[in-house]
């Protein structure tokens, strides 16, 4: 539970009935960041209000009418996902330009242009959603939103997304610093020290971090990493 006096309004109107919630901006803030948030841990108090102001809250009957349930983390959630949230502007800017940048960094990290087989850059992706006016929900996540962004995207420049196979080698004195990239990165489908001590692996990874992985490697091990895509 949070200070009353810290709190801010979400709203929803439903079924001819205004539902209100009381809640700490630090939920938004956990939003903004792309964290989950545990909605009913940011109340200030755990209840439904018609008028948060004025204390009035709406009957149990009107409740299970519009949200079908008397759990409040759904029905926070609920509000939250389909209301509006009193924040200032300064808020609501900060979100939208932290949510936007995490949508274009997935799809850089993830897609790739089919022509050259190389991945856009996050300035090219981001300048296409600019033409292309799309519009950022600050309250949907990153998931909720890439579809409609890559369905604009494709119509301006040639993107897909896709997963690759990337055959790595490295020398053994560096495996255990190269690992966790490896690992973070995707999928190992098959790995394998060799008779001269590398170590070499197949990994299934988003063809939009090849060159990211394949800088890092190289950096770690003093450019002796080798890398070369597999094909099926």
């Amino acid at each position: 539970m949070v200070n009353l006096d810290d709190a801010i309004v979400a709203r929803l109107e439903s079924h001819g009935e205004t539902f209100e919630i009381l809640l700490s901006p630090a939920a938004i803030d956990r939003m903004r960041a792309g964290k989950e948030v545990d909605f009913v841990e940011y109340l200030a108090v755990e209840a439904v209000f018609n008028n948060a102001s004025r204390g009035t809250k709406p009957t149990d009957e009107k409740i299970m009418e519009a949200f079908g349930t008397m759990d409040m983390a759904a029905i926070a959630r609920r509000i939250i996902d389909r209301g509006t949230v009193q924040i200032t502007a300064e808020q609501r800017k900060e979100m939208l330009e932290a949510t936007r940048r995490r949508i274009v960094g997935y799809i850089a990290a993830n897609a790739i242009n089919p022509q050259t087989r190389t991945p856009h850059p996050p300035n090219r992706i981001d300048m296409a959603l600019e033409e292309a006016k799309f519009k950022v929900d600050p309250f949907k996540s990153v998931d909720q939103q890439v579809d409609a962004a890559m369905a604009l995207l494709r119509k301006l420049i040639p993107i897909r997304f896709e997963k690759v196979r990337l055959a790595i080698k490295l020398p053994g004195a560096d495996y255990g610093r190269c690992f966790d990239d490896v690992t973070s990165a995707g999928m190992v489908e098959r790995e394998e020290w060799l008779a001269d001590g590398s170590w070499a692996c197949i990994v299934e990874i988003p063809a939009g971090i090849i060159n990211e992985l394949t800088a890092k490697l190289k950096d770690k091990t003093r450019g002796s990493a080798e890398t070369r895509l597999v094909s099926e």
